[in-house]
């Protein structure tokens, strides 16, 4: 039995997200810079549109990166399959850029970490057998549990970005009836 790279795109984020938090904690937290958002974006600097995409590498500590990337190794190797590696990236690159932007627009604090990824890839899941139509029983329910979940979340102050996970959904969701639809014959 040989090891198989079976989702270039996931496994690569993966490895990618660790090496930056590992040179991340022996720099004594330099890399944040370039793996964050800030709470404002300065339009002349090149490398806040960067961060816009860069941020959902980054990650506060190993705690945050594991609970991220459980689901998004769990998740991703099935949508990476289903709509492809370049579709999920474009789908994971869109995503980082929408949390990011309005995250500068909208909010006045910083924003690093895959969670907009993580409930993109939740609610896409959910949608990954669309007929047109319809909608899926799942998709009403995983709504309903996870955004539910963040929105009542957000009443509650802490540092996590209930928005970001709201958004990330609703990019998910999108996707999944986009490409769902796409791909069903016309009659």
């Amino acid at each position: 039995m040989r090891v198989h790279y079976n989702a270039p795109v996931v496994l690569t984020y993966t490895i990618i997200s660790c090496i930056v938090l590992l040179l991340n904690q022996l720099t004594g937290g330099v890399l944040n810079y370039f793996f964050s958002v800030g709470a404002t974006m300065n339009i002349f600097n090149p490398l806040d549109y960067l961060k816009l995409f860069t941020h959902v590498i980054g990650h506060g500590n190993w705690e945050h990166l594991i609970g991220n990337f459980t689901f998004i190794l769990l998740l991703g190797p099935i949508l990476e399959e289903k709509y492809s590696s370049s579709s999920l990236l474009k789908m994971i690159l869109f995503t980082a850029l929408v949390t990011g932007l309005l995250n500068v627009l909208l909010f006045g604090n910083g924003l690093l970490g895959a969670s907009g990824i993580v409930f993109m890839m939740i609610l896409l899941s959910s949608v990954v057998n669309v007929k047109a139509g319809y909608v899926p029983l799942t998709f009403i329910l995983v709504v309903i549990l996870f955004i539910g979940k963040e929105i009542t979340n957000s009443l509650r102050p802490d540092n996590i970005s209930q928005f970001a996970h709201i958004l990330g959904g609703i990019c998910g969701g999108i996707f999944g009836f986009y490409k769902g639809r796409k791909k069903l014959p016309s009659n």
